[in-house]
């Protein structure tokens, strides 16, 4: 396996930070100013305070020695936790299924509105980034795509997803099945070209520096079919970041996502928030992101789904 990077399992530690000193941070220059929120400030899990999201990368990842360690240990952190649903969910096997439900009513809605009847009578293929043992496919991808590949970096996880996907007792039909297992870091990953109508991203965009962030969406916009999509589904900071130095990982606020998303050349076209998680955890956000600058999305309409016979992804405690 590459250990060059960390998967979407992780972001549900409990820090000591109080939520006074991560959320509640006053800048120190007149907020009239508009500033970049790449200039806002942030912490990390030890307390320590950063002016910048760049005085913190350039500790962190400044250069190539750094760099490869923070995906390094990133990996190796995963590497020691349990293939289970309890273990890529940090002990909050709860959260499962409002996860699962509050995804199921964002996809159906994007579903709705971006493919055309006509569209929908081809097979839809997505891409399952960070998938680990394949929860997410499992418990939702599946029921809507005909075909889907799966990409994680932690070996034992993915073993555990063809195992569950791939095996006899599995009764998804011949119709909706997962195709491709690719080890291989989010950040060394190019999609095929044209493939996906869907790249679901969730719980895992956090593990990427900002650089390799920008180049992973500039490099899997070949892999998207026209009208395809990104949905993104992370945590959010309430403003600036944090940074977890166990798992080596960041929890970035939604102007931050923001900007990121305009230097990758992506464009938001719907956005929901998660609910029904346990108080206490970050928030969590939901972003459908679209090569190219669209019209308001319609309301959806109400879509007959095509279902099988049967039918990591983490968030984070704040403190």
């Amino acid at each position: 396996m590459l250990c060059c990077w960390v998967p979407c399992h992780s972001l549900w530690r409990t820090y000591n930070i109080s939520a006074s000193s991560r959320h509640s941070r006053r800048l120190s220059f007149p907020l009239i100013l508009k500033i970049s929120c790449m200039d806002a400030g942030g912490s990390d899990s030890n307390g320590r305070e950063y002016n910048t999201a760049d005085e913190m990368w350039s500790e962190q990842a400044g250069d190539l020695n750094k760099k490869t360690l923070w995906y390094r240990e990133g990996v190796s952190y995963w590497e020691g936790v349990k293939a289970t649903v309890d273990g890529v969910l940090g002990g909050y096997p709860d959260v499962n299924e409002p996860d699962i439900n509050c995804s199921d009513e964002f996809l159906n809605i994007l579903l709705s509105e971006r493919f055309s009847p006509d569209v929908k009578t081809q097979p839809l293929v997505a891409l399952d980034c960070g998938s680990g043992i394949g929860r997410v496919t499992k418990n939702l991808l599946i029921r809507y795509f005909n075909e889907v590949d799966l990409l994680e970096p932690v070996s034992h996880f993915l073993e555990a997803a063809r195992e569950t996907l791939t095996s006899e007792g599995y009764t998804s039909s011949d119709m909706h099945k997962a195709v491709n297992f690719y080890c291989v870091p989010l950040q060394d990953f190019t999609p095929d070209t044209g493939r996906y109508d869907v790249i679901w991203i969730q719980w895992c965009i956090g593990h990427l520096t900002d650089d390799d962030f920008i180049t992973f969406f500039k490099r899997a916009k070949v892999g998207l079919k026209p009208g395809g999509l990104f949905v993104l589904k992370e945590n959010i900071a309430r403003s600036g970041f944090v940074l977890d130095n166990e798992d080596r990982s960041i929890t970035r606020s939604d102007s931050y996502f923001r900007e990121l998303f305009s230097k990758c050349g992506l464009h938001v076209c719907r956005v929901k928030d998660q609910k029904g998680f346990p108080e206490g955890l970050f928030a969590v956000k939901m972003y459908a992101l679209s090569t190219e600058a669209s019209k308001k999305m319609h309301a959806p309409k109400k879509i007959q789904r095509t279902r099988s016979k049967s039918q990591s992804n983490r968030p984070r405690t704040i403190k």
